[in-house]
């Protein structure tokens, strides 16, 4: 039998996300966000080619975003309540960290499994952000999936797509517990 890790487990089996609207100051440091970045970059990486980079946002960069959220979303035909909520979680928002898809072509390596591992890493950081005692929230939204939009704020290359946006902070409350898959619904068993 493997030697057990309890303390680890019960942290995977009781973990949850924070809204980003439940986040406040103090915000994570550099010092803090560096320690979470190192966890998040052991994500499983078929072939070690790290196809995955990270953009911290502070403060007055998120502002920046929510401006330009603002201004995109009608000229995108956005429903406004969408751009609405979106600005709101940025405005004023003091942290987060946007994991960029970044593959490289490279044919013996699926670039589907260069993306899963992208999404690997914003968990990756969801569960370092947590461990070490902060409030994370794993968000996208349709300003993330606009081509021109990512290019143009976030400096994403052509080939590049964001995989998540982490929001990091403080935790105001306890966040609510959401609904757990029912198991018996999402396991098939295969025994021969």
């Amino acid at each position: 039998m493997p030697a057990r890790n309890q303390a680890a487990l019960d942290f995977l089996l009781s973990r949850k996300s924070y809204p980003a609207k439940m986040l406040t100051a103090p915000y994570p440091g550099r010092e803090d966000i560096t320690e979470m970045l190192t966890a998040a970059a052991r994500t499983p990486d078929h072939g070690k080619l790290e196809p995955w980079r990270f953009i911290v946002l502070n403060g007055a960069a998120l502002d920046r975003l929510a401006d330009a959220m603002e201004k995109w979303g009608p000229e995108m035909g956005v429903d406004p309540e969408k751009v609405a909520k979106s600005v709101a979680t940025y405005r004023g928002a003091g942290c987060a960290v946007v994991v960029v898809s970044s593959p490289v072509a490279l044919d013996k390596i699926p670039t589907s499994e260069q993306i899963y591992s992208a999404g690997g890493a914003c968990l990756a950081l969801v569960n370092a952000a947590t461990a070490a005692g902060w409030g994370a929230s794993w968000l996208s939204g349709w300003f993330s999936h606009d081509r021109t939009y990512i290019e143009k704020n976030l400096g994403l290359d052509r080939h590049e797509t964001v995989a998540g946006i982490v929001h990091l902070g403080t935790k105001k409350a306890d966040a609510p517990d959401r609904p757990r898959p029912d198991l018996a619904k999402k396991v098939t068993w295969v025994e021969a």
